[in-house]
């Protein structure tokens, strides 16, 4: 299977931060951001892990990570990382947002909350 195969480097990202935690209060530790349609999730490690549900849910199998630094992409079928193109900017959430995020909504025990 080609990497570019669901990778849509003209789409914009969808926020700065996981919709799906956005939408309900939620927090993250880190984000990722769906190659193909550009949806913001939470990382497996995060508590909900909405980028891996979106990918299920949606049949989108890639995403780059949405972390200021970092520009690698993760493939869900293959389970593979390989690098890919440049994205659509921003291709991070904001500087000043913090890891974990979003900042008043991180629990203190935020570490043991998170999956491994």
């Amino acid at each position: 299977m080609s990497e570019n195969i669901g990778i849509d480097a003209s789409v914009p990202p969808s926020g700065p931060g996981c919709v799906e935690c956005e939408a309900t209060g939620g927090w993250w530790f880190h984000l990722r951001r769906c190659a193909q349609c550009g949806h913001i999730g939470c990382c497996d490690s995060s508590p909900s892990g909405h980028a891996s549900t979106h990918a299920i849910a949606t049949g989108h199998p890639v995403i780059q990570s949405f972390e200021p630094g970092e520009d690698w992409f993760w493939n869900y079928t293959t389970n593979t990382d390989f690098d890919g193109p440049e994205l659509a900017p921003p291709v991070d959430h904001p500087l000043d947002q913090g890891t974990p995020g979003p900042a008043g909504r991180v629990p203190r025990d935020w570490q043991d909350q998170l999956n491994h």
